[in-house]
């Protein structure tokens, strides 16, 4: 059993490749704000899968990367349907039918379910610091959200609760992806990850696309500019950073960096989208600091892949087969022996 009760020095180095995972992901609102309303949901939601994809064959062919395996591939399905074809496709519908700030309330919940996730799967055992940081984080960064909704209005919102249960599913997709894109980088690398993920999607993704129709003229270059940003970064460059970060210092622990994910978003909306910034902005990112450092800094015990008396039961099991297979060997070759040293006296 490994207790990870310090952030060494290669923990600090996979943070920093969390976080700048992270601020990868933060622009994803600002530009998909400015991309959408001149090129269409759908066009902008699986249509940079497309543009990811192109650069990913490019990379692979580039760097010779083996293919992989039947098994992997299996899994690398998962986390494009995950992050590649399911968030960013949910998210997209709920978000033209509901106002942005609720939207975040519900994406807040990302970080704590991928961080569930890696208690069900990987058998991981965060202590009760852990969620105690993960939770009051999540609470601070859906109290500002909340406040800051307040006597805002939005003309497509929705009285339906489908929405809300779309977005609350992209959610659980992303945290699919994550989880599961961080298992495989430990095996493939996480640009090969992303890489093989996105070319799978296309089979998928093309028909979708193509299918929709592209505005030929009157799109602004902030429009081509943000859906640039959401095809190279969002929807690739940053998961390199992303899921090494999580690979590295174990996904419970480094997702909980994506608390700052949503304020940063707000930030980089004021600062190039024009949003007003709320002073509580500030406040609320020094609360998001503290909680996240607590969860961060926590001992996550992972046990071993088996239970430690089926363990002991199989080196037991292949001890005396081991052996038993030696006796075989030495019984069969002994007559063999016997017959040559007496014709060797002859």
């Amino acid at each position: 059993m490994r207790n990870q009760d310090n952030v060494t020095q290669s923990d600090r180095g996979a943070f920093f490749l969390t976080g700048v995972g992270v601020l990868g992901f933060s622009g994803t609102l600002p530009a998909t704000r400015l991309a959408v309303p001149h090129l269409g949901v759908v066009q902008v939601g699986l249509g940079r899968a497309l543009v990811a994809a192109l650069c990913a064959a490019v990379v692979l062919v580039g760097v010779r990367a083996a293919l992989p395996s039947l098994r992997q591939c299996r899994r690398l399905m998962l986390v494009s349907l995950g992050v590649v074809v399911g968030f960013p496709w949910l998210s997209g519908w709920a978000l033209a039918r509901m106002p942005a700030s609720r939207a975040a309330l519900i994406v807040a919940l990302a970080p704590l379910a991928t961080a569930v996730l890696s208690v069900l799967r990987d058998g991981a055992r965060p202590p009760p610091r852990f969620w105690w940081g993960s939770i009051l984080g999540t609470l601070c960064v859906m109290a500002y959200l909340a406040l800051s909704a307040e006597g805002q209005s939005d003309a497509t919102a929705s009285t339906s609760l489908l929405p809300e249960l779309a977005l609350l599913l992209a959610t659980l997709c992303a945290a699919v992806g994550y989880h599961e894109g961080a298992r495989l980088t430990v095996e493939m690398g996480g640009s090969r990850v992303i890489s093989w993920a996105l070319l799978l999607s296309v089979p998928l993704v093309l028909p979708i696309v193509v299918s929709q129709p592209w505005p030929t003229r009157g799109v602004p270059p902030s429009a081509w500019l943000g859906f640039g940003y959401v095809s190279l970064i969002s929807m690739y460059g940053a998961f390199f950073f992303w899921y090494n970060g999580l690979a590295r210092a174990g996904v419970a622990r480094a997702s909980q960096v994506q608390l700052l994910q949503p304020l940063l978003s707000v930030a980089w909306a004021g600062i190039f989208v024009g949003e007003e910034l709320s002073p509580w902005l500030f406040l609320t990112g020094a609360a998001v600091l503290g909680s996240m450092s607590v969860a961060v800094r926590s001992g996550v015990a992972t046990g071993p892949t088996r239970p430690a008396h089926l363990a002991q039961r199989t080196v037991s099991h292949l001890a005396k087969r081991h052996s038993a297979v030696r006796n075989d060997l030495k019984s069969g070759l002994t007559p063999s022996v016997a017959s040559l040293k007496g014709q060797t006296r002859r």
